[in-house]
């Protein structure tokens, strides 16, 4: 029987690929072709998920890269990354370099000026509304891809000036299937994060930038190639994947009334668990978390060599009945919600208290703002980047 490929086709833009709820029946892990082709192991079930996750045996990179499958052509997480024999060290290193600024103390003091920012975004969506009265008004464009962009600018010391540069970067790098334009924007990008970290080498601020120039002294052997890569991939993931579950969060409360009204009600009580229900049921992409096995590992019965590429579809695992009740129903009130969209053990996304803070911020500021807020497109007929890394949308049309 041949493997099947991904990426799965998916319903509609909130639902998963009815694929993965197959293929999670059958087995907890899966033989499966990658977008370009490459065998691989895909992860659906919650428990072999949260297990593989917090394995040591895997990693991101690859005894011999060169005979690595390849996941897709993006530029980032498309295929082995890092150093065999150090990764374990160099991901240390980088997490205490970075812990500070992504603190749960560092956001908490971010906390109020994100809530300026976000005002400053409905600003310009009443503006929008204004001058368009009866129109609808793209809350992509002026909520959920610019107020994450902001924050990330100011956390990184990156100018908001360039935004449409890195914008544009960052959705090159991102393409599944133009390996080339993808290569050739990630060059760029690297170009561009390698002035701001010399610029930053001349004059530094209180920035995270600044602080990985500064680091360098006492760490020789992360290169200035090192920091760059580090720098893009931090300003596209910064904002990206929280823009996506902005996108996401907006589609889940207005597809159904009730709910809309119930959060609007009670917006401060309620934020919390809300987006922790949104991270849980929302899955921007369609490929899952990339690793590589450093060692034979036995899963349920099969055994991972060494060298095999496993796709861990988070996606997938967050709606497995066998860890959440009515997985696929949406519910606020959902808790203990042990979900993973950020992963699970030693490379837990380090951003994650970020984009919590900025979730929490943004969707009781928007329907405090907008309690009539209401979808202007089916939830049918918005499409999601199926040929994008991160997935995530174009645009969110919306009215009041």
């Amino acid at each position: 029987m041949t493997a099947p490929q991904l990426p799965f086709d998916r319903p509609n833009v909130l639902d998963l690929a009815p694929r993965y709820a197959v293929l999670r029946r059958q087995a907890p892990i899966t033989r499966v072709r990658t977008p370009t082709g490459d065998p691989a192991w895909l992860v659906t079930r919650y428990a072999e998920a949260r297990e593989l996750l917090g394995d040591p045996r895997l990693g991101r990179s690859h005894p011999t890269p060169e005979t690595a499958a390849k996941i897709s052509q993006a530029a980032l997480n498309s295929g082995p990354a890092g150093d065999h024999d150090s990764e374990q060290a160099n991901h240390q290193r980088l997490r205490r370099l970075l812990a500070p600024a992504f603190s749960a103390k560092r956001m908490r003091a971010l906390g109020e000026h994100i809530r300026e920012l976000t005002e400053g975004c409905l600003d310009a969506m009443q503006a929008a509304h204004d001058r368009s009265p009866g129109e609808p008004v793209d809350l992509h464009e002026h909520l959920a891809f610019p107020l994450p962009v902001l924050v990330i600018c100011e956390l990184l010391g990156v100018p908001y000036a360039d935004r449409d540069l890195f914008r544009d970067l960052s959705d090159r790098i991102g393409r599944l299937n133009e390996g080339e334009v993808a290569r050739t924007a990630m060059a760029e990008f690297m170009a561009y994060t390698g002035e701001l970290a010399a610029a930053k080498r001349a004059d530094p601020g209180e920035d995270v930038i600044s602080d990985l120039v500064l680091a360098q002294r006492s760490h020789p052997e992360f290169t200035d190639q090192d920091l760059a890569r580090l720098a893009a991939g931090l300003i596209f993931a910064g904002h990206e994947t929280t823009a996506g579950r902005i996108d996401l969060g907006v589609l889940l409360l207005l597809s159904d009334v009730d709910r809309r009204d119930a959060f609007t009600a009670d917006p401060d009580g309620q934020v919390e668990s809300t987006v922790e229900e949104i991270l849980r049921r929302t899955a921007p992409g369609g490929l899952g978390l990339v690793r590589y096995a450093h060692q034979d590992i036995e899963v349920s019965g099969q055994t991972i060599r060494t060298g095999d590429a496993v796709l861990i579809a988070v996606g997938a695992a967050n709606q497995d009945p066998a860890a959440f009740t009515d997985p696929e129903r949406f519910d606020a009130t959902r808790r203990p919600n042990p979900h993973l969209a950020f992963g699970h053990g030693a490379h837990f996304c380090i951003g994650a208290n970020l984009a919590r803070t900025e979730l929490r911020t943004v969707f009781p500021a928007l329907f405090r703002r907008f309690p009539g807020l209401r979808l202007a497109v089916d939830v049918e007929d918005t499409s999601v980047r199926s040929d994008r890394l991160t997935g995530g949308l174009n645009e969110v049309l919306v009215t009041w």
